[in-house]
C-alpha cells in the first residue's frame, strides 16, 4: 500500500492539516518524521516517528523506509532526489512534483546558493506560503491520491 512521508522538523503546520485530512479522507497512512515530537490528531492513519538529534537523521530514516509507490513531501531538494532514485515521488509543501527532469537543476540552485551564504552573502529565507501554494500542495496531493486509487 502506498504510504505518505513527511519531512516534518520544517513541514508548515497549515500544510500537515491538509495531510491530516487527506488521510482521514483516504483512508491512506501519512506518517510524519522529525528530530523532535510532533503532535498528530488521533487516528489510524497518522502516526509520527522521532529520529535521534543530528543533520539528516530524519532524511535517512524516511530513504530507509521510502518505498516506490510512496510519496514524500519535503522541502529539502538532496532528500527529494534520493527518494527519486528509490522511484517514488517528492512533492514540495508549495505543490511542486519534483521530477527526475527538473532535480538537478534543483540541485544546482540549491548548492550554488549555499556557495553565496558560504561567502557571506545574505540570500534571505524562503518566501512565505501562500493560499495559492497552500491550493497548489492540495491540489497535487489530490492527484497523487487519485492515481493511487485508480479514479484518474
Amino acid at each position: 500500500m502506498a504510504r505518505i512521508w513527511v519531512d516534518a522538523d520544517a513541514c508548515p503546520n497549515v500544510i500537515k492539516e491538509i495531510l491530516f485530512r487527506a488521510a482521514e479522507r483516504a483512508r491512506l497512512p501519512v506518517t510524519l518524521v522529525a528530530n523532535q515530537w510532533i503532535r498528530t490528531p488521533p487516528s489510524r492513519y497518522i502516526q509520527s516517528i522521532q529520529v535521534g538529534a543530528g543533520i539528516d537523521v530524519a532524511d535517512s530514516e524516511i530513504v530507509r523506509r521510502v518505498g516506490p509507490l510512496d510519496l514524500v513531501v519535503t522541502a529539502d531538494i538532496p532528500l527529494a532526489a534520493l527518494v527519486l532514485e528509490k522511484g517514488a515521488l517528492a512533492l514540495n509543501p508549495r505543490g511542486e512534483l519534483y521530477t527526475a527532469d527538473t532535480i538537478a537543476q534543483r540541485l544546482s540552485m540549491r548548492n550554488f546558493m549555499d556557495e553565496l551564504r558560504g561567502a557571506g552573502v545574505n540570500t534571505g529565507g524562503p518566501p512565505t506560503l501562500h493560499a495559492r501554494d497552500r491550493q497548489a500542495f492540495a491540489n497535487q496531493l489530490d492527484r497523487w491520491i487519485a492515481r493511487r486509487s485508480g479514479t484518474s
